[in-house]
């Protein structure tokens, strides 16, 4: 379960209420951490790393990952602040390892991709690609799979299909953020299979598992079948329900629609 619904909670509180609820897995938001979180020191990195192995947790990796510090840009035609938006993940890459092993970053970042500046999409897109070629080989160093997420015109206007997303490397299925998508979202996953490292659970409109009317199945049929072995992970996006109600619903819905999988 992604930790957001937890913001404002103590990190090991926030560790015990989702092992609680029946997830072996946290995704950390880096911003609820700090204002600046490439700059915690390693002290509090191991503090949070051994904080999830004692509350039974394993640490599946980060997401959100340019809300903070303020004013971030991967893309941008400015080329100082470019540098400076790619050090802030480079140092996100070493966070990440450093809480733990064989964590993700999910690059979604919508505010901090898009076009700026008067640049078209495919310059835009350009700076993206240009940016991830460099980090890839510090990534790899660290053992940290940086995944391109797909996201819907609403948000974004760089990388908006899955299609895109795994012509360029690794990535993820969300399902909030395939809204958009004309295919079935089963026959997306079969397709970009060996592209998906990751997949996010929510509703269409961002709500918790079960409060709306999206099947499940077709793509958790898809995944069971082609074997895949990362992780399912809670990401909603309305927090008004209240945390734990969010991880028990959202449990107990996708665990009866994979125990419906025939």
């Amino acid at each position: 379960m992604c930790n957001e619904a937890f913001a404002g909670w103590p990190f090991a509180a926030a560790c015990r209420a989702i092992r609680e609820a029946g997830y072996s897995g946290i995704e950390i938001a880096p911003f609820t951490l700090s204002d600046d979180p490439v700059r915690m020191s390693m002290d509090r990195r191991r503090e949070l790393r051994d904080t999830m192995v004692s509350e039974g947790l394993t640490f599946a990796g980060l997401h959100w990952l340019m809300v903070a510090p303020k004013g971030l840009h991967l893309t941008t035609p400015d080329a100082a602040l470019r540098r400076r938006s790619w050090e802030h993940l480079r140092g996100l890459v070493d966070l990440c390892a450093d809480l733990g092993p064989d964590g993700v970053m999910v690059l979604g970042s919508p505010g901090q991709r898009g076009t700026a500046g008067g640049l078209t999409r495919e310059e835009a897109t350009r700076h993206l690609v240009d940016g991830l070629v460099d980090l890839a080989p510090h990534a790899s160093q660290r053992g940290v799979a940086i995944l391109l997420e797909a996201l819907p015109a609403s948000q974004c206007d760089v990388v908006q299909t899955l299609d895109e997303a795994a012509a360029i490397g690794p990535t993820l299925f969300d399902v909030h953020n395939a809204v958009d998508e004309r295919e079935p979202h089963a026959a997306l996953v079969e397709r970009h299979f060996d592209a998906i490292r990751h997949v996010h659970l929510n509703e269409l409109d961002g709500r918790h598992c079960g409060t709306g009317n999206y099947d499940y199945r077709p793509v958790l049929e898809v995944l069971e079948r082609r074997g895949y072995t990362g992780w399912l992970s809670l990401e909603a996006f309305d927090f008004t329900p209240g945390p734990e109600r969010i991880a028990e619903e959202s449990r107990q819905h996708i665990e009866k629609e994979i125990a419906g999988i025939s």
